[in-house]
């Protein structure tokens, strides 16, 4: 007997992403883009260019140099995180690939995916809101950008806001859909 069957053998390997609707998968893909415009702020910045801070941290004569590595680390590991998004509404986000050493082609279990992706949701949308609620006193600190470079910056980060809220929606979805719970079941137990 095999310890692991194929996805068509096995009923609770089939693929569900193709039941994922449009605006989900559209939300998961916004959610995946969020981290972009304040990562590439901050490889900018980390590449040399004038974000307008003077503060002892990113003032400009600092940048490059060995605290770019930093900046750049941190905008790769946050997009990555991003990306993660689109694992709840593709293949991969339901059944390992093949490659995955030991453990390819198996299927992944609900809360492993679930619970990860609404702590992270849960974690980015209190970072986010309390960055919000914080961010015109952090711009009135001395040193912070002012002007056209503050508008930048601003809009840079922005679309951060959106992250949390749209993981969590993709979040659920997910859920729904690998336990076959839908709007019309929870009302009807």
């Amino acid at each position: 007997m095999a310890d692991v069957l194929s996805a068509t053998q096995d009923p609770y390997l089939r693929d569900s992403s193709a039941q994922v609707p449009r605006g989900i998968r559209r939300a998961a893909h916004v959610a995946a883009l969020t981290a972009l415009p304040t990562g590439l702020w901050r490889v900018a910045t980390a590449l040399g260019w004038d974000s307008g801070f003077r503060d002892d941290y990113l003032r400009p004569d600092r940048f490059p140099g060995s605290d770019s590595f930093y900046l750049i680390a941190l905008s790769v590991f946050a997009e990555l995180l991003a990306l993660l998004a689109l694992g709840l509404v593709q293949r991969w986000g339901e059944v390992l690939p093949r490659w995955v050493p030991w453990l390819g082609g198996r299927r992944i279990p609900v809360a492993a995916a679930v619970v990860p992706a609404a702590l992270g949701a849960a974690a980015v949308l209190y970072v986010t809101v309390t960055m919000a609620l914080t961010w015109s006193d952090q711009l009135a600190e001395p040193g912070a950008p002012t002007g056209g470079k503050q508008l930048v910056m601003t809009l840079c980060y922005a679309p951060l806001l959106l992250w949390g809220p749209l993981l969590a929606v993709v979040t659920v979805a997910y859920w729904r859909r690998r336990t076959g719970r839908s709007a019309r079941t929870r009302y009807s137990n």
